[in-house]
């Protein structure tokens, strides 16, 4: 997968202070066509970059919220083009830009905005038209951050041995932004882009106002599940009455924590048939719970199957089914035991629960 350098238009970014006396500028060195990027320091510098952007995964619907590659699409109005998305607008320039002078004026302006961003660090920033000969007449764009390397030593002389390398740039932990996005070899996303930064901060993206993330499936889950509970108890509750008040009172809480405790305001069956619901849409979902001191992982799939929630003198009991147990770290007796039948466990929970 070759790249041919259209246009490369180079910055600087320097920012000094802080909170009122934060002061950022930026210098524009140079902008190079493909002879000259092709006769430059900075093609041994990012030869295989853009590859290695191009070929980073990224999830449609992420498993987190702080994931590093995420996909974005451009904000449009129902019933509206494209183009009148202002972000799209200044990509899709550089895009057709035919000049030198016309390409660094469209890098003009995505260095304009992102240095107008609020929360930005001082580095490198380069905007990059790149075609991909192969596949595609029209290039792809790249907008690339790469922080300043502290403390770079280069060898000197025989007198002072080694001198400091001032503003010295690297492509660890490198910003990216890929317009359009490519999910396979010869195909292409006009209305998506794909941006990725290592660190969980959202800076990066933050100057790019009209562009907008999908949703973790996370964040899917609980809004599905918030639906479906909404649907039962207003079915439960009469309209305007206390009981509904409160717990769309209680709701707001429970949708804002991070840590959330059994509600029980479903039966069994209702809730295996709205897990099984989410799992048909996403098989994969994974059942993170804690009973306890302990924590369970599985899936939600087996939840109601091989997975079983119950109660018993007023506390909860988890009952996990499996055809074999594995251990890992930590080792113990357990791992020798013949277990006891179920009704011999259940009995001794009750008799336990009936002496306190």
């Amino acid at each position: 997968m070759e790249f041919r350098m259209n246009y490369v238009s180079f910055y600087v970014i320097q920012v000094d202070g802080k909170g009122d006396d934060l002061h950022k500028q930026y210098k524009h060195f140079q902008t190079m066509d493909y002879e000259e990027y092709s006769d430059s320091a900075l093609k041994e510098f990012l030869d295989g970059e853009l590859k290695k952007i191009v070929n980073r995964k990224v999830e449609r619907h992420p498993r987190s919220e702080q994931v590093p590659t995420k996909l974005g699409h451009f904000i449009v109005e129902p019933g509206h083009e494209l183009d009148s998305n202002p972000n799209y607008n200044v990509f899709r320039r550089a895009q057709v830009a035919q000049s030198k002078e016309e390409f660094y004026q469209v890098s003009e302006m995505f260095v304009d905005a992102y240095v107008d961003a609020s929360a930005i660090r001082g580095g490198a920033f380069l905007v990059i038209s790149a075609t991909l000969e192969k596949y595609f007449d029209e290039p792809f764009i790249f907008l690339l951050k790469c922080d300043f390397e502290p403390k770079v030593a280069s060898i000197s002389d025989e007198s002072t041995l080694i001198r400091s390398v001032e503003m010295a740039i690297t492509t660890k932990n490198m910003k990216s932004i890929q317009y359009p996005y490519m999910p396979e070899k010869g195909m292409l996303e006009p209305n998506e882009l794909k941006i990725h930064q290592a660190s969980h901060a959202r800076y990066f993206e933050d100057f790019l106002k009209f562009v907008a993330y999908g949703e973790s499936m996370p964040e899917i889950q609980k809004t599905q599940v918030k639906s479906m509970v909404q649907e039962h108890v207003q079915e439960t509750f009469e309209e305007d009455s206390e009981e509904l008040k409160q717990f769309e009172e209680d709701l707001e809480i429970w949708e804002a924590s991070e840590k959330r405790e059994l509600k029980e305001r479903l039966t069994t069956e209702q809730v295996v048939e709205a897990t099984s619901q989410m799992v048909e849409e996403n098989p994969e979902i994974e059942l993170n719970m804690k009973i306890g001191e302990t924590t369970v992982k599985g899936k939600l799939a087996d939840y109601g199957e091989d997975i079983h929630l119950a109660k018993v003198n007023g506390r909860y009991v988890l009952l996990i089914e499996s055809d074999f147990i594995q251990f890992d770290k930590g080792v113990s007796p357990i791992e020798f035991q013949k277990p006891n039948e179920l009704q011999d466990i259940m009995n001794h929970i009750m008799n336990k629960e009936r002496s306190y």
